[in-house]
Protein backbone atom coordinates (compact mmCIF):
# COMPACT_ATOMS: atom_id res chain seq x y z
CA UNK A 1 0.00 0.00 0.00
CA UNK A 2 1.41 3.26 -0.93
CA UNK A 3 0.25 6.18 1.73
CA UNK A 4 0.63 9.16 -0.30
CA UNK A 5 -2.53 11.04 0.48
CA UNK A 6 -3.81 8.84 2.29
CA UNK A 7 -6.05 9.68 5.01
CA UNK A 8 -6.01 8.56 8.41
CA UNK A 9 -7.79 9.14 11.18
CA UNK A 10 -6.74 8.67 14.54
CA UNK A 11 -8.11 9.14 17.62
CA UNK A 12 -5.98 10.02 20.54
CA UNK A 13 -3.32 11.49 17.94
CA UNK A 14 -1.88 14.49 20.35
CA UNK A 15 0.47 12.42 22.24
CA UNK A 16 1.95 8.84 22.87
CA UNK A 17 1.12 5.62 20.43
CA UNK A 18 -1.33 7.63 18.36
CA UNK A 19 0.90 10.64 17.82
CA UNK A 20 3.94 8.10 16.96
CA UNK A 21 1.81 5.86 14.35
CA UNK A 22 0.19 9.54 12.94
CA UNK A 23 4.19 10.64 11.88
CA UNK A 24 5.33 7.26 10.89
CA UNK A 25 2.45 7.89 8.82
CA UNK A 26 3.14 11.12 7.40
CA UNK A 27 6.72 10.93 6.37
CA UNK A 28 4.81 8.34 3.76
CA UNK A 29 3.04 11.61 2.47
CA UNK A 30 -0.35 10.34 4.33
CA UNK A 31 -3.39 12.90 5.71
CA UNK A 32 -3.37 12.63 9.56
CA UNK A 33 -6.97 13.53 11.22
CA UNK A 34 -5.22 14.34 14.91
CA UNK A 35 -8.78 13.59 16.66
CA UNK A 36 -8.16 14.36 20.13
CA UNK A 37 -9.36 16.75 23.36
CA UNK A 38 -6.41 18.48 24.07
CA UNK A 39 -6.37 22.24 22.57
CA UNK A 40 -4.25 23.55 25.69
CA UNK A 41 -1.21 21.97 27.01
CA UNK A 42 -1.18 20.18 30.51
CA UNK A 43 2.47 19.49 31.58
CA UNK A 44 2.00 16.45 32.75
CA UNK A 45 1.06 14.83 29.42
CA UNK A 46 2.29 17.42 26.92
CA UNK A 47 1.06 18.23 23.25
CA UNK A 48 -2.04 19.20 21.53
CA UNK A 49 -4.21 18.80 18.45
CA UNK A 50 -2.71 21.60 17.13
CA UNK A 51 0.82 20.77 18.08
CA UNK A 52 0.57 17.25 16.52
CA UNK A 53 -0.70 18.12 13.67
CA UNK A 54 1.70 20.89 12.96
CA UNK A 55 4.42 17.26 13.62
CA UNK A 56 2.93 15.56 10.83
CA UNK A 57 3.04 18.61 8.17
CA UNK A 58 6.57 18.77 9.52
CA UNK A 59 7.02 14.82 8.95
CA UNK A 60 5.98 15.03 5.46
CA UNK A 61 2.33 14.61 5.40
CA UNK A 62 -0.82 16.89 5.98
CA UNK A 63 -2.01 17.60 9.46
CA UNK A 64 -5.89 18.12 10.48
CA UNK A 65 -6.81 19.14 14.19
CA UNK A 66 -10.11 18.34 14.89
CA UNK A 67 -10.95 18.53 18.56
CA UNK A 68 -13.13 15.09 19.82
CA UNK A 69 -13.90 13.49 22.82
CA UNK A 70 -15.34 10.50 21.56
CA UNK A 71 -17.88 10.16 24.43
CA UNK A 72 -20.48 12.25 22.17
CA UNK A 73 -21.43 11.06 18.92
CA UNK A 74 -22.09 14.29 17.48
CA UNK A 75 -18.39 15.01 17.72
CA UNK A 76 -17.46 11.97 16.46
CA UNK A 77 -19.82 12.99 13.62
CA UNK A 78 -17.77 16.34 13.30
CA UNK A 79 -14.60 15.09 13.34
CA UNK A 80 -15.28 12.79 10.35
CA UNK A 81 -17.23 15.74 8.32
CA UNK A 82 -14.32 17.85 8.67
CA UNK A 83 -11.94 14.93 7.44
CA UNK A 84 -13.65 14.54 4.37
CA UNK A 85 -13.86 17.73 3.71
CA UNK A 86 -10.31 18.59 3.80
CA UNK A 87 -9.10 15.34 2.19
CA UNK A 88 -12.09 13.69 0.53
CA UNK A 89 -12.74 10.13 2.31
CA UNK A 90 -11.07 8.65 5.18
CA UNK A 91 -8.56 5.22 4.05
CA UNK A 92 -7.69 4.17 7.64
CA UNK A 93 -8.69 4.24 11.09
CA UNK A 94 -6.71 4.25 14.37
CA UNK A 95 -9.13 3.67 17.45
CA UNK A 96 -6.06 4.72 19.40
CA UNK A 97 -7.92 6.62 22.43
CA UNK A 98 -8.60 4.74 25.81
CA UNK A 99 -8.89 5.19 29.84
CA UNK A 100 -7.16 3.29 31.91
CA UNK A 101 -8.05 2.53 35.86
CA UNK A 102 -6.96 -0.82 37.55
CA UNK A 103 -9.09 -0.63 40.48
CA UNK A 104 -10.47 -3.57 41.62
CA UNK A 105 -14.15 -4.09 41.26
CA UNK A 106 -14.95 -2.90 45.25
CA UNK A 107 -12.90 0.24 44.87
CA UNK A 108 -14.06 1.28 40.88
CA UNK A 109 -16.35 4.01 41.11
CA UNK A 110 -19.58 4.34 38.93
CA UNK A 111 -17.90 7.42 36.73
CA UNK A 112 -14.52 5.48 36.32
CA UNK A 113 -16.44 2.80 35.06
CA UNK A 114 -18.18 4.86 32.78
CA UNK A 115 -15.19 6.97 31.49
CA UNK A 116 -13.72 3.32 30.56
CA UNK A 117 -16.89 1.95 28.87
CA UNK A 118 -18.07 5.31 27.15
CA UNK A 119 -14.04 5.38 25.72
CA UNK A 120 -12.92 2.16 25.38
CA UNK A 121 -16.21 0.33 24.40
CA UNK A 122 -19.05 2.92 23.16
CA UNK A 123 -16.23 5.70 21.52
CA UNK A 124 -14.65 2.73 19.56
CA UNK A 125 -17.95 1.48 18.34
CA UNK A 126 -19.30 4.99 17.34
CA UNK A 127 -16.02 5.85 15.55
CA UNK A 128 -15.73 3.09 13.51
CA UNK A 129 -19.81 3.05 12.57
CA UNK A 130 -19.05 7.06 11.64
CA UNK A 131 -16.18 5.70 9.30
CA UNK A 132 -17.61 2.55 7.79
CA UNK A 133 -19.33 4.77 4.41
CA UNK A 134 -16.07 6.35 4.12
CA UNK A 135 -14.01 3.22 4.31
CA UNK A 136 -16.59 1.61 1.92
CA UNK A 137 -15.19 3.87 -0.98
CA UNK A 138 -11.38 3.26 -0.12
CA UNK A 139 -9.16 0.95 -2.03
CA UNK A 140 -7.12 -0.68 0.80
CA UNK A 141 -9.22 0.53 4.10
CA UNK A 142 -8.25 -0.62 7.18
CA UNK A 143 -9.40 -0.18 11.29
CA UNK A 144 -6.84 -1.06 13.59
CA UNK A 145 -7.73 -1.12 17.35
CA UNK A 146 -4.97 -0.73 20.06
CA UNK A 147 -6.21 -3.51 22.32
CA UNK A 148 -4.63 -6.89 23.21
CA UNK A 149 -5.08 -10.73 21.97
CA UNK A 150 -7.95 -12.33 23.69
CA UNK A 151 -5.94 -13.54 26.67
CA UNK A 152 -8.38 -15.92 29.25
CA UNK A 153 -5.81 -16.01 32.17
CA UNK A 154 -7.81 -14.92 35.32
CA UNK A 155 -5.00 -13.14 36.40
CA UNK A 156 -6.16 -10.16 34.09
CA UNK A 157 -9.39 -10.53 35.47
CA UNK A 158 -8.69 -10.77 39.43
CA UNK A 159 -7.19 -7.49 39.82
CA UNK A 160 -8.66 -5.32 37.23
CA UNK A 161 -11.70 -6.67 35.79
CA UNK A 162 -13.41 -3.33 34.71
CA UNK A 163 -10.46 -2.50 32.79
CA UNK A 164 -9.75 -5.40 31.11
CA UNK A 165 -13.08 -6.57 30.21
CA UNK A 166 -13.34 -2.82 28.25
CA UNK A 167 -9.97 -3.59 26.66
CA UNK A 168 -10.80 -7.22 25.48
CA UNK A 169 -14.52 -5.40 24.25
CA UNK A 170 -12.11 -2.90 22.00
CA UNK A 171 -10.91 -6.20 20.56
CA UNK A 172 -14.30 -8.21 20.50
CA UNK A 173 -14.95 -4.43 18.29
CA UNK A 174 -12.34 -5.44 15.80
CA UNK A 175 -12.76 -9.12 15.19
CA UNK A 176 -16.05 -9.22 14.56
CA UNK A 177 -16.22 -5.98 12.20
CA UNK A 178 -13.78 -7.80 10.65
CA UNK A 179 -16.23 -10.54 10.11
CA UNK A 180 -18.78 -8.25 9.25
CA UNK A 181 -17.16 -6.03 6.92
CA UNK A 182 -15.08 -8.57 5.03
CA UNK A 183 -17.29 -8.36 1.85
CA UNK A 184 -16.47 -4.71 1.77
CA UNK A 185 -12.89 -5.63 1.77
CA UNK A 186 -12.10 -3.26 4.91
CA UNK A 187 -9.54 -5.34 7.52
CA UNK A 188 -9.81 -4.76 10.96
CA UNK A 189 -7.13 -5.81 13.54
CA UNK A 190 -5.80 -5.15 16.67
CA UNK A 191 -2.43 -4.26 17.87
CA UNK A 192 -1.30 -4.20 21.22
CA UNK A 193 2.87 -4.10 22.23
CA UNK A 194 4.84 -7.26 24.26
CA UNK A 195 6.36 -4.36 26.47
CA UNK A 196 5.13 -1.40 27.92
CA UNK A 197 5.58 1.92 25.94
CA UNK A 198 6.88 4.89 27.29
CA UNK A 199 3.40 6.86 27.57
CA UNK A 200 1.96 9.33 29.82
CA UNK A 201 -0.56 6.89 31.34
CA UNK A 202 2.57 4.65 32.52
CA UNK A 203 4.42 7.70 33.66
CA UNK A 204 1.91 8.92 35.81
CA UNK A 205 -0.70 6.35 36.69
CA UNK A 206 1.31 3.13 36.61
CA UNK A 207 5.21 3.21 37.27
CA UNK A 208 6.41 6.10 36.65
CA UNK A 209 10.11 6.76 36.49
CA UNK A 210 10.93 3.24 37.67
CA UNK A 211 8.59 1.54 34.74
CA UNK A 212 9.64 4.01 32.21
CA UNK A 213 12.91 3.50 32.06
CA UNK A 214 11.88 -0.40 31.74
CA UNK A 215 9.53 0.86 28.27
CA UNK A 216 9.90 0.83 24.82
CA UNK A 217 9.47 3.93 23.12
CA UNK A 218 6.26 4.50 21.02
CA UNK A 219 8.03 4.16 17.95
CA UNK A 220 7.95 0.59 18.28
CA UNK A 221 4.08 0.59 17.58
CA UNK A 222 3.72 2.78 14.98
CA UNK A 223 6.54 1.21 12.94
CA UNK A 224 4.33 -2.48 13.40
CA UNK A 225 1.56 -0.72 12.79
CA UNK A 226 3.12 1.10 9.25
CA UNK A 227 3.44 -2.86 8.06
CA UNK A 228 -0.15 -4.09 9.42
CA UNK A 229 -1.57 -1.08 7.45
CA UNK A 230 0.49 -1.52 4.48
CA UNK A 231 -0.92 -5.08 3.69
CA UNK A 232 -3.77 -6.59 1.78
CA UNK A 233 -7.29 -5.54 3.51
CA UNK A 234 -8.54 -8.85 1.75
CA UNK A 235 -6.37 -10.86 3.53
CA UNK A 236 -4.90 -9.15 6.38
CA UNK A 237 -8.23 -9.36 9.04
CA UNK A 238 -8.79 -10.44 12.02
CA UNK A 239 -5.81 -10.65 13.72
CA UNK A 240 -4.64 -9.81 16.77
CA UNK A 241 -1.26 -8.63 16.43
CA UNK A 242 2.20 -8.21 18.70
CA UNK A 243 4.34 -5.60 17.78
CA UNK A 244 7.40 -7.71 18.07
CA UNK A 245 5.68 -10.58 16.08
CA UNK A 246 4.72 -8.16 13.43
CA UNK A 247 8.49 -6.18 13.14
CA UNK A 248 10.12 -9.99 12.98
CA UNK A 249 7.92 -11.19 10.22
CA UNK A 250 9.28 -8.04 8.41
CA UNK A 251 13.01 -8.99 9.09
CA UNK A 252 13.34 -6.51 11.83
CA UNK A 253 14.98 -8.25 14.81
CA UNK A 254 17.04 -5.97 16.18
CA UNK A 255 14.70 -3.80 18.44
CA UNK A 256 17.50 -1.88 20.94
CA UNK A 257 16.62 1.17 19.41
CA UNK A 258 13.16 1.38 20.70
CA UNK A 259 14.36 0.82 23.89
CA UNK A 260 14.08 3.53 26.76
CA UNK A 261 17.34 2.06 28.32
CA UNK A 262 19.73 0.42 25.77
CA UNK A 263 20.18 -3.51 27.23
CA UNK A 264 18.01 -3.05 30.37
CA UNK A 265 15.51 -4.95 31.77
CA UNK A 266 11.97 -4.48 29.88
CA UNK A 267 8.79 -4.90 31.33
CA UNK A 268 5.85 -7.02 29.80
CA UNK A 269 2.79 -5.78 29.11
CA UNK A 270 -0.77 -6.41 30.42
CA UNK A 271 -2.60 -9.60 28.89
CA UNK A 272 0.85 -10.59 27.71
Amino acid sequence: MNFKNKTVLITGASRGIGKAIGLRLAAEGANIVVASKSIEENPKLGGTIFTAAAEMEAAGGKGLAVQCDIRFEDQVQHVVDEAVAAFGGIDILINNASAINLSPTEKLEPKRFDLMYDINVRGTFMVSQACIPHLKKSGNAHILNLSPPLNMDMKWFESHLAYTISKYDMTMIALGLSAELKKYKIAANTLWPRTTIATAAVQNLLGGDALIKMSRKPEIMAEAAFHILKRSAETCTGNSFIDEQVLQEEGITNLEQYAITPQGELFNDLFI
